[in-house]
């Protein structure tokens, strides 16, 4: 066993303590440094979770009180997905935790995952439902937001995180620039017809202020998006769960379907495997070998 644990501070400075020394609670802020809120407070609660289930440390937590919880997330009825996050939680701890000397060994390695299938294509909307929600939303402020889910394909904290210096005008619309998942940021390009409509939705609004407010002057949490987007689907008759995800998936299919180029999209979208593109083509295919058969 590694007996030192080194801890690179944001400065650079290398700082050396004895794993003895290192409770789980401080490991755990190591694990999560930098990661963003809503990570953070999902894999805190999640390896709190298995230190209560097992009454044990990080250290002395073996594979088969691993798969004793794992076996208990089955019992209790959750969804394979859930549970697939769930222990995809455990795995990079104690991948990050050996990797950094804390842990003896990799103990959730061999820890396997649910299998899950795939349900892409039922989570896409079509273009004519996409368009009945964007139609039938009165609210100005709204309106303009679900119009932008659509038009960008953004993530909702994206979104949320919207300011108005974000934004640059061009002959033809304007461009906007997005820091997203994985610290990276890309430009999108705003269709001529929302960004007009995005500055009448401004008014005096200074460049550092959010695009989309909330009653107290703040940006929208996701939260308050999502009420926004589930009371459009169901003002759209729409019965199923949408969610601000799903203009996302919308903006990849549509814009495919239409002849968007994959990597173009792929870009607009912030994909860094071309792959992850690539599955919306499979999702909703175009064409198919049983339309050669004699049926």
């Amino acid at each position: 066993m590694t007996d030192q644990l080194t801890v690179i501070e944001p400065n650079h400075q290398q700082i050396v303590v004895a794993p003895a020394q290192t409770s789980d609670d401080q490991f755990i802020g190591i694990w999560l440094h930098g990661r963003c809120r809503h990570t953070c407070r999902s894999y805190r609660a999640g390896i709190r979770r298995v230190l209560r289930f097992t009454g044990k440390p990080l250290r002395e937590t073996t594979l088969a009180d691993l798969q004793t919880y794992a076996d208990s997330l089955d019992a209790a009825g959750l969804e394979p997905a859930t549970r697939r996050r769930m222990l995809a939680v455990v795995k990079s701890a104690f991948a990050f935790g050996h990797e950094l000397g804390y842990l003896p060994f990799d103990t959730a390695k061999p820890l396997r995952l649910p299998p899950l299938r795939d349900t892409l294509a039922e989570r896409i909307l079509d273009e004519s439902q996409v368009q009945q929600m964007l139609a039938l939303e009165r609210h100005p402020r709204n309106s303009v937001m679900l119009t932008l889910l659509y038009a960008t394909g953004v993530r909702v904290s994206e979104l949320s995180n919207m300011k108005w210096e974000d934004f640059v005008a061009r002959t033809s619309g304007a461009q906007v620039s997005i820091f997203g998942k994985g610290s990276k940021t890309r430009v999108v390009l705003i269709p001529a017809s929302v960004w007009r409509r995005l500055v009448a939705l401004r008014g005096n609004a200074e460049m550092g202020s959010p695009v989309f407010r909330s009653r107290k002057g703040g940006g929208l949490s996701a939260s308050q998006i999502l009420r926004v987007v589930k009371r459009a689907a169901a003002r759209a008759g729409i019965d199923r769960n949408v969610v601000a995800h799903s203009f996302r998936h919308a903006h990849a299919s549509h814009s495919l379907e239409r002849g968007a180029p994959i990597h173009l999209v792929q870009s607009t979208l912030g994909h860094s495997q071309i792959s992850t593109t690539g599955r919306y083509l499979h999702a909703r295919p175009n064409d198919s070998s049983s339309r050669y058969l004699p049926l």
